[in-house]
């Protein structure tokens, strides 16, 4: 884990941004890096996910940013940090689930199935934007039925919505079982898994996990 400066190149209308810094500080699909915008009033770091690699160099964020973040801003970052996706090489129906939020935090691993010629699903109820012709869309009703036809899946969820997508796949088990599938857990992680604050206390089967650090990325079957 590393630390060093970026820059604020570009902020794009749906809260994006596109962030130049060295290659190797890239964040893999899931990972996130700890970002400080030099010079902002805003005391704490956030959490920064990348969406996909920039043309430029560096790679675009996913959104949203801290509001007072401004095109130009030097950035102070630290990572990647945490457990990222792990696309297997032999998957060829790839179903990408934005629970509750757009699919931004998945569109790394969508570059990646397309480029070992798998079919990609994604699932959502939010407006999507410039998706290749060939990835077909779902709304999120249609989360199971996506899932009998699946071999891997990736899922990205609020930490407080967790529960709900548990409901969904409740007695899916012989669904569940079959298609290998991960989870990003989102929720602040202020600490950037240095300091074990327990912002991010995550409770899995009566065991306590911090999602900066356990996470962000775990098994669907840890959950």
């Amino acid at each position: 884990m590393k630390t060093a400066k970026a820059k604020l190149e570009e902020i794009f209308l749906d809260g994006s941004a596109r962030i130049t810094c060295p290659p190797e500080l890239t964040p893999a699909p899931g990972q996130y890096l700890l970002v400080h915008a030099d010079g902002s009033d805003a005391s704490l770091a956030v959490s920064v996910f990348s969406s996909q690699p920039a043309s430029q160099g560096g790679f675009r964020s996913a959104p949203p940013l801290p509001s007072v973040w401004r095109p130009g801003h030097s950035l102070t970052i630290r990572g990647p940090i945490g457990h990222g996706f792990s696309l297997p090489l032999a998957v060829r129906k790839v179903v990408l689930v934005a629970f509750d939020d757009t699919p931004a935090r998945l569109q790394g691993l969508l570059s990646l199935a397309l480029k070992q010629n798998a079919e990609v699903v994604v699932i959502c109820d939010t407006q999507t934007e410039d998706l290749p012709e060939v990835v077909e869309v779902q709304p999120l009703k249609a989360l199971v039925d996506t899932l009998r036809w699946a071999d891997y899946a990736a899922v990205d969820v609020n930490r407080e919505n967790l529960d709900r997508l548990k409901e969904m796949l409740a007695g899916q088990e012989q669904v569940t079982s079959k298609v290998e599938a991960q989870v990003l857990v989102r929720t602040p992680m202020p600490c950037g898994a240095q300091a074990e604050c327990g912002v991010c206390a995550l409770s899995l089967h009566h065991d306590w996990k911090m999602i900066c650090k356990d996470g962000p990325v775990f098994g669907l079957g840890e959950l």
